[in-house]
Formats: C-alpha cells, sequence, structure tokens
C-alpha cells in the first residue's frame, strides 16, 4: 500500500490537503529545524538551496543576508510560502521544483537543507545525489528527519503504524545510512533529535576532490 502511493502525483495531493494546517502540525519539530540550520553555519552571502521547503518554516531560521532558494513540489505549499516571504519582506527566491531532477547547475551551492524531505520524497537516494551534485565541493547539507533508528529492525507494529503514516504523512522505517552509501557526501555531525531517538540531524558535507 505504501509503495502505491509513493508518487509525486500524491504527494501533491496529500500536502495540498495538509498545507492550511501544516505549520500547526510542524510546530512541535521548530527546535530541531533551528540545531539543524545553526549546525550548518551558513555565512553572509552564501547561497542557500532549501528542497522540499514546504510553507518556508525554515525561512524564518535563515540568516537574513543569505542568497536563498526555496522549493517545493506542490503549488498550494509553495503559495503559502511566497505569502510568508512577502508578509516578513524576506529576499528569498519560492519555485516549483521535483528534489529528485533539480533544474539546477552542478555545483552551484554553498549549503542545502534538507528538513523533513527524505522521508517523504518517493526516491530519497535521487534526491540526495542531486543535492550533491548542486552542492560545491567543500559544501554541506543540513539533514533533519526521521529514520529507523541504527541497528534496529522494524517491529510488527511499526510496518503496521507505516502503511498509514507513509500514505498520508511520511515514511518512518527508511535508513539514512543507506541512502547516504549512495552517494559521496561524508557525514560530519551526526546527533539524535527528539522523538525517542527517531528524529536525527545530519551535517553532510561533499569533497573538494571526487575518490
Amino acid at each position: 500500500m505504501a509503495i502505491l502511493f509513493n508518487t509525486n502525483l500524491w504527494n501533491r495531493i496529500r500536502y495540498t490537503m495538509l498545507a492550511p494546517i501544516y505549520d500547526i502540525a510542524a510546530f512541535p519539530l521548530r527546535r530541531g529545524r533551528r540545531r539543524s540550520i545553526g549546525l550548518l553555519d551558513i555565512r553572509k552571502g552564501e547561497k542557500v538551496l532549501l528542497v522540499g521547503a514546504g510553507t518556508g518554516l525554515d525561512l524564518e531560521v535563515l540568516p537574513a543576508d543569505a542568497d536563498v532558494l526555496a522549493t517545493d513540489l506542490t503549488p498550494a505549499m509553495l503559495g503559502r510560502m511566497r505569502k510568508r516571504i512577502e508578509k516578513r519582506k524576506m529576499t528569498a527566491r519560492a519555485v516549483i521544483m521535483d528534489g529528485q531532477d533539480l533544474p539546477l547547475p552542478s555545483g552551484s551551492f554553498d549549503k542545502i537543507v534538507l528538513h523533513l524531505i527524505l522521508a517523504v520524497i518517493p526516491d530519497p537516494v535521487a534526491c540526495l545525489r542531486e543535492a550533491e551534485r548542486v552542492l560545491r565541493p567543500g559544501g554541506r547539507i543540513a539533514v533533519y528527519d526521521k529514520f529507523l533508528p541504527h541497528g534496529q529492525e522494524a517491529g510488527l507494529g511499526r510496518r503496521g503504524l507505516n502503511l498509514f503514516t507513509a500514505m498520508w504523512f511520511s515514511d518512518i522505517n527508511r535508513r539514512f545510512a543507506s541512502i547516504q552509501r549512495a552517494t559521496q557526501l561524508r557525514v560530519v555531525h551526526e546527533e539524535e533529535a527528539g522523538f525517542g531517538g527517531n528524529f536525527k540531524v545530519f551535517i553532510l558535507e561533499k569533497p573538494l576532490l571526487p575518490s
């Protein structure tokens, strides 16, 4: 069942329905967002890409002097993001893009934010590979999301719960290590981010030279 709904079309449908309540539902995650972006250490003038930015909650945490491009697949989410940008007089740009296939030049961003996207997007490996491609050598990526804890197998109850969560919200059984191994990105920081160790923050770095 989860596989049947693991498509961009379904993501557009469900997040269109969730858009009016998204900010309320995401409120408990604000601390993790702030911590993740703080660890990314964004400097003045750096080019920052937000993939799957939703209603733009992360924009309020980013430095005002960063050069920000925020993307999302769902027009309803993007509409709310643009209203947030206009209301707060931000300089960020908001555009519709598929995180699995970014129409952006390689090596064009200093920092990338992947918050609550790798557990939602149909192909998380393609998403992380695209982030790696558009990141400059030496650049960093902040990941904040829910993953199956290291060394833990999904029990029957969790697998059953995932049939519901994967359909309406996000997959809760993805393994970060298996996604990251498909890239040359290296983990330079990792920490638990609440909810019984199910949420994690990772800071990834692109090597200066390909291996």
